[in-house]
């Protein structure tokens, strides 16, 4: 994984979203292995309840910059503090379906215990970026939406399920800093009212 390949991308921003958002991605080495660290959304909360996601959520007043936002909310979430993040680049802004335009930071943290905050995180997940780039453990499909079409991409690795916004963010991480490519074709296309799970 070679996060120095981030320099070299010029993330685009994201437009007509009424809310604000940021995530943190964050990498950790694990017997000098990359791994990504995510979490899992409380049930109980009234967006994408569930759901794996990367430490993050919406802009508040007290924060300055976006970069602010997914650094408070890590700390808010797992207990990752600011002075151990070293943020080294961004990916492309995500327009959700939930009308929030998120911006996703890369950093690379430090492999310790983090602990969730149970009020949103149900749970943490780490897992390695060679079984994320592993075809066994990746399929997507096309559907259209009213935002056009859309390619939601699914990556099933030890019982998790990674897909929706975070999928998206994770296949062009992937493709910048790894030499996994997303496939030329989807393997499947479905309706638009097909039901959107993972």
């Amino acid at each position: 994984m070679d996060l120095s390949a981030l320099d070299r991308h010029t993330p685009r921003g994201a437009a007509g979203a009424t809310r604000e958002a940021a995530v943190l991605a964050p990498v950790l080495h694990r017997n000098d292995e990359p791994y990504l660290l995510f979490t899992k959304r409380a049930d109980h909360l009234g967006e994408h309840p569930g759901q794996m996601s990367f430490p993050g959520g919406g802009r508040e007043p007290v924060d300055g910059t976006l970069r602010d936002t997914a650094l408070r909310e890590a700390d808010e979430e797992i207990g990752l503090a600011a002075e151990e993040v070293d943020v080294v680049g961004r990916l492309d802004d995500i327009t959700t379906v939930t009308d929030y335009a998120v911006r996703p930071f890369v950093a690379t943290i430090v492999d310790r215990e983090y602990v969730p905050d149970e009020r949103e995180v149900a749970e943490i997940a780490v897992l390695a970026v060679d079984d994320l780039t592993d075809p066994a453990n990746y399929e997507s499909e096309r559907r259209e939406t009213d935002y056009g079409s859309l390619r939601i991409h699914y990556f099933r690795v030890d019982g998790y399920t990674v897909w929706g916004a975070t999928g998206r963010m994770v296949a062009q991480l992937l493709e910048l800093t790894t030499d996994w490519r997303i496939p030329e074709q989807p393997d499947r296309v479905v309706d638009p009212d097909a039901d959107v799970s993972p």
